[in-house]
This record gives structure tokens, sequence and C-alpha cells, in this order.
């Protein structure tokens, strides 16, 4: 049967696989370094050599820390049949090598019973890393969340991307990122609910509405054990947001009226909408109030900045 062209999708790194990631200068760059031990093995024209599967290790740093088991076995049989095809990325870490792409591929190589494994050794910098393990990851969908929210995370933090930056690297949109790392401010216990698929991610963007984790996570419970579709959490929380907005601001002792609170709540909506973020008019009573605007980072701030100037 002849092969499937799979690789026919948007000119990117993400959309033309991890191959346009690896630089052929960088991979199998340091391969030399472990001639010794792969000669009587037998190396490829592509720099793939077989490696005893005790000396290779998961990075404790990847992005995904999650295996479906029903998905493992299947690879597990697969890998029985017919071996494996793709070898491992791997880079030298002391007298071991971790695995910078193909953990799953390991992790079955190992319940199949294989005592080695085709990688290729590369020479990369920890952010390259970090962006091969994140890109290969969302490119076969294999990260909830939660994960690749804290992978995004992780390069603005350790490596100093802006989300613009971020975006352009896994070919996604900048409020795409800026949306996923909003799912790290939920309640802890709500990101677990988005882990083991209780909620969507619609229904956790909609949460993240309600400020106290407590409220928050009987909310989300509330989610789940009515089912609710993403829409009635919206208008469940819209309605939490009104009723909280009806009550006496700052022991003043005034109310906000229905229908101005209806006219604040449609007003956050179109803020919320034209700056991508969270936005929040708190009023005091029907003249005064005050308008809380989020932001997660600097990056973020003078994003926002430019907008509002241009309203």
């Amino acid at each position: 049967m002849p092969e499937t062209n799979t690789k026919k999708k948007k000119h990117s790194a993400l959309g033309a696989g991890l191959d346009a990631l690896i630089p052929p200068a960088r991979a199998g760059a340091s391969a030399a370094s472990a001639k010794k031990e792969s000669d009587a093995a037998g190396r490829d024209d592509d720099g793939r050599v077989m490696m005893a599967i005790n000396k290779v290790e998961p990075d404790p740093d990847q992005p995904r820390k999650n295996f479906d088991e029903d998905e493992l076995d299947n690879l597990v049989d697969s890998i029985k049949q017919h071996g494996i095809f793709q070898p491992l990325l791997v880079q030298k870490k002391k007298d071991f090598y971790i695995i910078i792409a193909g953990e799953r591929r390991w992790r079955a190589a190992k319940k199949a019973g294989l005592k080695e494994v085709p990688v290729i050794i590369c020479n990369y910098t920890p952010e390259e890393i970090v962006e091969i393990q994140l890109i290969e990851n969302i490119q076969r969908e294999d990260l909830n969340p939660i994960e690749e929210a804290q992978g995004y995370k992780k390069l603005m933090e350790d490596f100093d991307l802006t989300q613009d930056q971020i975006a352009e690297k896994v070919s996604k949109k900048r409020t795409t990122i800026t949306n996923a790392i909003r799912l790290l401010k939920l309640d802890p216990r709500v990101q677990e609910m988005l882990v083991t698929e209780k909620l969507s991610g619609g229904h956790a963007r909609a949460l993240l509405a309600i400020e106290d984790g407590d409220r928050q996570y009987e909310f989300a419970q509330r989610v789940f054990d009515e089912r609710m579709s993403v829409r009635d959490v919206e208008k469940a929380v819209k309605k939490l947001q009104k009723e909280e907005q009806e009550k006496p601001a700052g022991g003043s002792g005034k109310e906000v009226s229905p229908a101005l609170a209806a006219i604040y709540a449609d007003t956050e909506e179109k803020l919320k909408t034209r700056l991508g973020t969270k936005v929040k008019i708190s009023p005091k009573d029907r003249t005064c109030g005050k308008i809380e605007i989020e932001y997660y980072s600097e990056e973020e701030l003078n994003h926002l900045v430019d907008r509002l100037q241009q309203i």
C-alpha cells in the first residue's frame, strides 16, 4: 500500500512536522560522542543508531505528564509487529540520554520488551528542547489544556519569550496562547477536572469569571453533575455576576438596578471581546465605580495599552 502524504499542511514549523524543526546540522551533531556505543549496532545514513533502552530516560521537564494506557497498549501491539519506524530524539546528559521527542514510543518499547531503540543523538539548547517537546505534543494533540498552558508559561518565564513569539513558533494565534495561559489562574481543583476531562476548555474559560476558588470549584462540580453546556455555563455565570453587582457596593447602602447591571454586563463583554482579556466593572452607584482589566505579563500589558489607545 503506498504511503499517504500526511505533511501537506500549511507551511509552518508546526504544520510541516518535526523535520522542519530539526536543522540537519543539529540533529546528530553529537553522535560522534556515542560512536563507541553504537558502532557495533551499525549506523544509518540519516544518523540514527540503535541504543540500549536502559541508557535512555524521559526528560522530567517534558510538558506531557499523562499517557493514555489504551493508546499505549495499541502502540505496544504495533511495535511488536512492525518495530519502531521513527527514531527517538535524544541528547546526552551525564552517563545517559534524555528523550527530547518520543517518550511515548520509549514507554511502549519498554512494555513490548525491546532491549534497544532507534535514536538520533542531538545537541540542542535548553530553549530548543522545550520548543520541540511542546510542538511535538501540540502537533499530535497529546497535551491536555493545562499541560499546554504550562509549556507556554515555561517558554515565557525561563526563556523570556513573548506571547507573540510563542504564537509564531507553534503556529497559533496570539489570543490562543493568552487564553491557554489564563487557565492556570483556575483553582487547582478545577484544573484537575479539566485534566481528567470532566470539564472542557470552554467550560473552564467561562468559570474564570468566578474569582473565589471555593465558589469556582463548587460551580465546576455543578457543571459536571448537571452536564451543563458551555453556553449554559456562560449564562449562569453572567447571572451570578449580575446578582453580585446588584448587591450594595462598598457598604454605601445603594443598589445598582437590574437594568443598569445588565448594561454593565453587556459593556464588560464588549470590552472583553475588544481587548482579549477579562474586564470587570464594579459600580458603586449609578454615577461612579471602577473598571478592572486583567493582564498576565508585561508584554500583554503593553499590548493592552496599544489596544486602548486605538479605542
